[in-house]
């Protein structure tokens, strides 16, 4: 049977905001078209997303996630050869990178769900969240290189949660969540980690900063992982910081009592308002050497009433 692509002479497509008819591209047409003219043949010869013109390389990025690839390796290969198509005629696929972080974030999801759940740690636990300051800025600045990018921030972040005993919960694109038992030890991976990213030289001299934030609690543990507001707290806590910074809960504030090193300090920062919880949060700000001193005010809203 022939494939849905080969069997329709003509699509539709979308172009600066209206539909368009794509070119007609008949079974005569395919014929002549070399294998280097399709981002996609498969081991049985079947040639796929046509990519001889802008106009059908376009309608390749749009269906690129239709199309069923026989291994990731396969699906990674096509991924290229489109986007140095795209490339080659001037095209700018952004709406492509936004779709494959949209999969991505998705595909941790299902990563998340397959984390061994007897692993993790119960009880009173301290989390670390972060996120990719500007990651949206990033994607733009370098379309398919961020993935290189997010992997080696993500490496990182790995890396530096492990060396202290932490357990990885999840990385969704750029975020990434993690657990520890000890407070502690939370806090040295949060400092390891932003020492470890500033040391760093990025692609064209960029600036890769990540908010982390760290909350203490006592969350429920089931089978689809951690549930409660111990988690949301910690999210929005990493929500309100701004990359290469550091804000605390005071639950993990109070946990960390008797751990601090010399050279390190915990800023209380004030009172704000975090999206979702019934009251307002003390933030403090880790100051430590090696780590940035000054920021704005956190991205959350002040609550009213006296300051600290």
């Amino acid at each position: 049977m022939r494939s849905a692509e080969a069997a329709v002479g003509a699509y539709n497509f979308r172009s600066r905001g209206s539909w368009k008819v794509l070119a007609l591209l008949d079974a005569k047409a395919r014929a002549r078209l070399r294998d280097s003219s399709f981002a996609y043949v498969d081991s049985k010869g079947r040639r796929l997303l046509p990519i001889n013109d802008a106009p059908h390389v376009r309608n390749a990025l749009a269906r690129f996630d239709q199309v069923r690839f026989e291994d990731d390796a396969a699906r990674e290969r096509a991924r290229q050869r489109l986007l140095r198509a795209a490339k080659k005629y001037g095209i700018s696929p952004l709406g492509f990178f936004d779709g494959q972080l949209r999969k991505e974030r998705q595909q941790g999801v299902l990563k998340a769900h397959a984390v061994d759940i007897a692993s993790l740690p119960r009880g009173t636990v301290t989390f670390l969240l972060t996120d990719i300051e500007r990651s949206t800025r990033l994607v733009r600045r370098l379309e398919d290189a961020y993935a290189g990018l997010l992997r080696d921030v993500q490496a990182v972040i790995r890396s530096n949660v492990r060396r202290v005993g932490g357990h990885e919960v999840d990385a969704r694109a750029d975020e990434f969540f993690a657990v520890f038992q000890h407070p502690a030890r939370a806090l040295a991976s949060a400092l390891a980690i932003q020492r470890s990213l500033a040391k760093r030289e990025w692609p064209e001299k960029l600036e890769v900063r990540v908010r982390i934030g760290l909350h203490t609690g006592r969350p429920t543990l089931g089978d689809a992982g951690y549930v409660g507001i111990a988690v949301n707290t910690a999210a929005r806590v990493c929500s309100a910081a701004h990359g290469g910074q550091i804000l605390i809960s005071s639950a993990a504030r109070s946990a960390l009592e008797g751990s601090l090193a010399d050279g390190l300090a915990f800023r209380a920062l004030g009172r704000y308002l975090l999206a979702g919880l019934p009251e307002p949060e003390v933030l403090f700000q880790v100051e430590a050497t090696g780590l940035i001193a000054k920021f704005p005010r956190p991205r959350a809203r002040a609550a009213a009433g006296p300051s600290l």
